[in-house]
């Protein structure tokens, strides 16, 4: 029996996918928000960790599943559901040490078997990913300045952004000055404008 532990943020969603997944009577699949991830990580130790790429709040859950895998061992690996026209979220991803990539607007069928590929040890990418994973190589972000940029976009402040990320305010402001002068930007705006259009955010 393969266990995952479905994180998405979205709760018709999870629902859905969850649905999909259980068909399966090889998987044991368990859902829970950013909030739960922990607390359901000790209660199943499961094999797979299963996330959306496209969820709110997804930086945060790639930073608190990469903390609690155990990628010596093999357990806990990382698959995310994904864009190909997002590099920057597939660079957080390989980042975090995902282990399987699917896109999210391909078929549903085959789902259980990446599941147990990737819980074998295996890995996975949709060949529709490729590319978008290997644009990520050229993100001159490094995956920390993409991260406070990503909550910047969605309209938080440097300390909320501090609080999230267990950083203080100068070190936010910090790099967001970084993510400003590495894309050439005006301002944080235009740096978020930016980040968005060549597909980092």
């Amino acid at each position: 029996m393969t266990t995952v532990l479905l994180v998405h943020e979205i709760s018709l969603w999870r629902a859905s996918l969850a649905c999909l997944l259980s068909a399966d009577r090889e998987l044991l699949v368990e859902v829970t928000d950013k909030g739960g991830v922990r607390e359901a990580a000790e209660e199943w130790s499961p094999d797979i960790f299963l996330t959306d790429l496209d969820c709110p709040d997804s930086v945060e859950v790639l930073a608190e599943v990469e903390s609690l895998r155990c990628p010596d061992s093999g357990d806990g690996a990382l698959v995310v559901l994904a864009r190909g026209d997002r590099p920057g979220a597939l660079r957080r991803a390989f980042d975090a040490g995902a282990r399987g990539y699917i896109d999210k607007f391909g078929t549903a069928k085959g789902l259980p078997e990446i599941m147990r590929k990737v819980a074998g040890g295996g890995r996975h990418i949709d060949e529709s990913l490729a590319f978008g994973l290997l644009q990520a190589a050229d993100v001159p972000l490094s995956r920390r300045e993409l991260g406070v940029l990503a909550l910047a976009a969605e309209g938080e402040s440097v300390s909320s952004i501090a609080g999230a990320l267990h950083l203080t305010n100068g070190t936010v402001r910090n790099y967001l000055a970084a993510a400003i002068r590495k894309t050439g930007a005006r301002n944080r705006l235009d740096a978020i404008r930016l980040s968005k259009q060549f597909g980092w955010l």
